[in-house]
């Protein structure tokens, strides 16, 4: 078998597509755990993740996280996740973006989500029960915007989700199951890498993002 040498730009251009496909599926996996409790196809498949912890927080989390896959009982976590995250009225955690900045559910947070999520052409899912400002439809919205190169990735981001995931994220670090504090702890790591990186991005908009 031959190996083909890429050149020197050809070689930069596929580090950074494959550093965007990791962010896309970084909010992806954030948005599947947070939403719905894992199944056994997905607990298998984080349990056996490879991952060289080294000094990154991200690399890091994910360890962590993998160990807590590998060691969770299914039944369980769906227990776990209903009583963190949903609950019969609420859960331990409210995750929108109307509770953490707002105080309210279905607040203004939302009304500001639901105008730029038009103007950028998305529309809420019929089957979806849970308002636009959950923060799984956010990661999901963050992994479209990652995978289309958009350049209103960073403006979105600053708007709509630095202002408050990180406190929700801390949030559920401190849960008393294993599982989702590591989720926790992994999407808090994600998150402040992700804010220092879109920030710079942001201030070289033509629109500046003001945080309330």
């Amino acid at each position: 078998m031959s190996q083909q040498i890429l050149p020197d730009d050809a070689a930069s251009q596929a580090g950074l597509d494959e550093q965007e496909a990791l962010r896309a599926d970084l909010y992806r996996l954030l948005a599947r755990l947070v939403r719905e409790p894992a199944d056994a196809d997905l607990l298998d498949w984080l349990a056996g993740l490879e991952v060289d912890p080294g000094q990154d927080p991200v690399s890091q989390a994910l360890t962590s996280l993998a160990q807590a896959a590998a060691e969770a009982d299914r039944e369980a976590l769906e227990r776990a996740h209903f009583r963190h995250l949903v609950g019969v009225i609420q859960g331990e955690i409210t995750p929108y973006a109307s509770w953490y900045r707002n105080g309210e559910l279905m607040d203004q947070a939302l009304v500001e989500l639901r105008h730029d999520l038009r103007r950028l052409g998305f529309e809420r899912s019929e089957s979806s029960h849970d308002p636009e400002d959950h923060l799984a439809a956010l990661f999901e919205v963050m992994a479209m915007l990652v995978d289309e190169g958009s350049a209103e990735g960073a403006r979105f981001f600053m708007t709509h989700l630095a202002p408050w995931t990180q406190r929700c994220l801390d949030d559920l670090a401190r849960v008393d199951t294993a599982f989702y504090a590591r989720t926790g702890e992994l999407g808090n790591a994600f998150i402040a890498r992700e804010r220092a990186r879109l920030e710079a991005e942001a201030e070289r908009s033509p629109v500046r993002i003001l945080e309330p």
